[in-house]
């Protein structure tokens, strides 16, 4: 099954509402098709999301990730999905 990079983009100053959600993102993350997920980090601070799925498609990753309670929050400025091939790891 094909792999996806989602990258999320954080609004500046939105560090609360990030803490306020995370659980319910977490959760998320966990019934999803999720490989790999972690924060982005600048200047020490979480700014954003990573996470690698497996999907069907494009469009099968696109719709899964606008379920992402993050973004229900209104947390991310932008959300880039794009199809991502293992190489090394």
């Amino acid at each position: 099954m094909p792999l996806f990079a989602v990258i999320c983009r954080d609004h500046p100053g939105a560090l609360q509402t990030r803490m306020d959600t995370r659980p319910a993102h977490v959760e998320w993350l966990k019934a999803g098709p999720v490989q790999l997920a972690g924060p982005l980090i600048e200047d020490g601070e979480m700014r954003g999301s990573l996470l690698v799925i497996e999907a069907d498609s494009l469009g099968s990753a696109t719709a899964w990730a606008a379920g992402d309670p993050y973004k229900a929050a209104g947390l991310f400025a932008s959300v880039e999905v794009i199809e991502w091939k293992k190489f090394i790891g």
